[in-house]
């Protein structure tokens, strides 16, 4: 190469190196790092960090986060959201400058997560473009609006007796393995072709149990508009302790876009329970059963974001069924009793009722809807009014006449009528009913047209009053869904169809029966079935024959 050309080559990478030099600016970030003192089930305990906020997301080695919530002078106390056999005292312990947040999108229907927002149904990654952090505030007052439109369950005992409306807040209690999360899954279920999107939070459960929930909801499609958040009874309690509020802030997302939610917190007695585990490491003073004093707060700060929305803030609304598991059926212990308190409602679910087989378990005496009643559909207003009062009546008398005493006719026709609600009001797992099915076996229950079908036929007699809705006009199907009571008309319409139905089922042997009570009537012949025709003129005669069964040889010898 000629020396002018080397050197002119030497002279422009010098003059590269020096424009490239005046061009840089080192970026100075700051970071405020602290290091991990101690390690315990689910606690960690930082050194540093002076500048840390409550609840701000901190950020550990291995891809572990933890919530900074013991705020001291020296240290600070953090959640562990993971697994702590992962961290070391002396590891480094970095500030996000964030809260903890969950990832928002319409990309989460169908899918299963954590409440870090990670997919673990081996679907692969989702795409989204927004995240809320998973504590927000309630919606102010004014922004709030009245519960009008009922969310229909698929149950005839709780669409009937127990109303639940879009925006209320019906708690779901009772002992282990009484039905509650039945309940849960088969509302779920009625929710299709309903525009309800649902969200399943599933807290400290078993891996087997959200399994066949999942499976479950995939096997009749509701996974098609359900959104599943998942701990396991293994995770970390930081997890279980922040996956009801991680599931309500993606409710919310839907519900501030004028969409109707439904979320199902199941259940809230684990959530307690991890973060009474966390208060406890943390050395926070225990209260009342160990629990720490603001344990009814965080209960109330995530169920009052449940609400209907006005409809400047278009109109969404967030429905909320809480899952408690009740102690040898006391509802008056510490965390039920708060919840009653929050609640709009509960619907209480009794062991005694499970074991009899009477599917849903609900006890309509211990059950109530506050709110649900004014969003109900006028047809069952119209149908219902006296169907609660008088399966009370039923439980009352039917304890009563257990113990052998003789009934008037009255108190029998109740009973009778009793057992027939009773059977009514059961119903298969998995098979929600619809509205018009429900108005016409309710119509028919309360005209007394079952009255007449013996018990063991009840349930068939109900099968065959469901395949007779394609029979009824269109129009009448129009106005039980209406908001129109239900018509004398169109009464009339539904009974006669009904009552033609459940002729078959009727009870046929009726002059046998007649003659029965006659002679049930009269207190003779019970005992006396031979003498009878013997002796009639006798048995006026003697007040107390029916006592002595000796008269027999005396009337042999005369």
């Amino acid at each position: 190469m000629p020396i002018p050309q080397f050197n002119k080559t030497i002279d422009n990478t010098f003059n590269q190196l020096a424009s490239g030099r005046k061009s840089f600016i080192l970026p100075l970030v700051p970071r405020e790092v602290g290091s991990v003192i101690s390690v315990s089930a689910g606690i960690v305990k930082v050194l540093g960090l002076p500048g840390a906020g409550f609840e701000e997301l901190l950020k550990f080695p291995n891809g572990l986060f933890g919530i900074a919530y013991n705020i001291d002078e020296d240290s600070i106390g953090a959640i562990l959201l993971g697994e702590d056999s992962l961290l070391n005292a002396g590891d480094e312990v970095e500030r996000t400058g964030r809260v903890m947040d969950i990832p928002v999108d319409k990309t989460l229907i169908g899918r299963v997560i954590n409440p870090l927002g990670e997919p673990v149904d081996g679907k692969g990654s989702f795409s989204f473009k927004q995240r809320l952090p998973i504590e927000r505030p309630a919606p102010a007052i004014m922004d709030r609006s009245t519960v009008s439109v009922p969310l229909q369950t698929g149950l005839k005992v709780i669409d009937a007796l127990i109303p639940i409306g879009r925006g209320q807040r019906e708690l779901i209690l009772g002992d282990r393995q009484t039905g509650k999360t039945a309940i849960a899954i088969d509302t779920i279920l009625n929710q299709n072709d309903k525009n309800v999107i649902c969200v399943y939070c599933a807290i400290g459960q078993r891996a087997s149990s959200i399994a066949k929930v999942i499976a479950n909801l995939e096997e009749k499609g509701a996974m098609e508009y359900t959104i599943v958040v998942a701990t396991e009874g293994n995770n970390a309690p930081g997890l279980k302790y922040i996956a009801p509020y991680a599931a309500t802030s993606i409710a919310e997302y839907f519900m501030e876009q004028g969409r109707d939610v439904l979320i199902v917190y199941d259940d809230l007695t684990h959530h307690a329970r991890a973060y009474r585990e966390l208060s406890l490491l943390l050395r926070r003073p225990p209260g009342r059963e160990a629990f720490p004093g603001d344990i009814f707060y965080i209960h109330s700060r995530l169920l009052e974001r449940s609400t209907h929305l006005s409809d400047k803030l278009k109109g969404g609304s967030l429905t909320a069924l809480p899952i408690i598991e009740t102690e040898a059926q006391d509802i008056s212990a510490y965390i039920p009793t708060n919840l009653i308190s929050i609640t709009d409602g509960q619907i209480y679910l009794s062991p005694k009722l499970f074991e009899l087989g009477i599917l849903p378990a609900v006890d309509v005496g211990k059950s109530v809807s506050r709110v649900g009643g004014k969003a109900q559909l006028p047809a069952y207003r119209s149908i219902t009014g006296n169907l609660k009062l008088a399966y009370s009546q039923f439980e009352e008398l039917e304890t009563f006449s257990r113990f052998g005493t003789r009934l008037d006719e009255n108190t029998r026709k109740i009973i009778e009528h009793g057992k027939r609600i009773r059977v009514c009001l059961k119903q298969n797992e998995l098979r929600p009913m619809p509205v018009p099915e429900q108005i016409v076996i309710l119509l028919a229950l309360s005209g007394g047209l079952f009255d007449v079908v013996p018990v063991n036929k009840v349930q068939e007699a109900e099968a065959a009053l469901q395949k007779i809705i394609t029979e009824l006009p269109k129009e009448v199907l129009k106005r039980l869904l209406s908001d129109n009571d239900l018509s004398d008309t169109d009464r009339k319409i539904i009974l006669k169809i009904a009552s033609d139905t459940l002729a078959p089922f009727k009870d046929k042997p009726e002059p046998e029966s007649a003659s029965a009570s006659e002679t049930e009537a009269k207190p003779k012949p019970k005992n006396e079935p031979e003498p009878e025709p013997k002796s009639a003129s006798e048995t006026e005669t003697k007040p107390k024959p029916k006592k002595e069964p000796e008269p027999e040889p005396a009337q042999n010898h005369k």
